[in-house]
């Protein structure tokens, strides 16, 4: 992340319209996953970007069809889904932050959110999907997790994150300062 923020987002919109991504050239059969890090700091200013991604999308290419999901959003229709976000709020003020986690380990899992979000956004029906909202699902969702577990799910679908941390190409650090698994299935959108 040397470049100023702003060259690099104005970079986006041409890579994800390209076809070379849309269509998975050059990957040599890996899966396409792509990742744009950005500082913390800088989230108000990727939202605001990710809308006008959007906005451009439908004027430029009106054929494409994308969808954008908030991880963050997607965890509390999952909850509200399974008839568990009350409970889960409830808990969380009975018993704590600590006691919450570990209830919720098992229903948040990669696998679950994984397959409810193939559920919600079905990645066949899609030429490409952007996500954002992976600061705000922290620590309720590993990003690496759920990535691993969308492998098998998305087909040739591209899949852009955008992450709050940084990606080297190895391993994902969320906000810069907690280390995840090494996760290097996936490409840097622009460096």
């Amino acid at each position: 992340m040397t470049r100023n923020l702003d060259e690099r987002l104005d970079q986006i919109l041409p890579k994800i319209i390209s076809k070379d991504l849309l269509e998975g050239k050059g990957l040599g059969n890996e899966i396409g996953f792509w990742i744009f890090d950005y500082l913390p700091q800088d989230e108000l200013t990727i939202r605001k970007h990710i809308e006008f991604l959007m906005a451009q999308l439908l004027k430029q290419r009106p054929d494409l069809r994308v969808t954008h999901v908030n991880l963050f959003d997607l965890l509390v229709d999952y909850l509200r889904d399974r008839k568990l976000l009350d409970k889960a709020i409830d808990m969380q003020k009975a018993k704590g932050d600590e006691a919450l986690m570990k209830a919720l380990a098992a229903p948040l899992h990669g696998k679950n959110i994984a397959a409810f979000l193939e559920k919600q956004h079905p990645p066949q029906a899609l030429d490409l999907m952007l996500m954002s909202g992976v600061g705000s699902a922290y620590p309720l969702l590993r990003s690496h997790n759920l990535l691993n577990n969308l492998h098998p799910i998305m087909g040739e679908t591209p899949l852009v994150v955008f992450y709050p941390g940084v990606y080297d190409g190895q391993s994902l650090s969320l906000f810069g300062q907690i280390k995840q698994d090494n996760y290097y299935r996936a490409f840097k959108l622009v460096p």
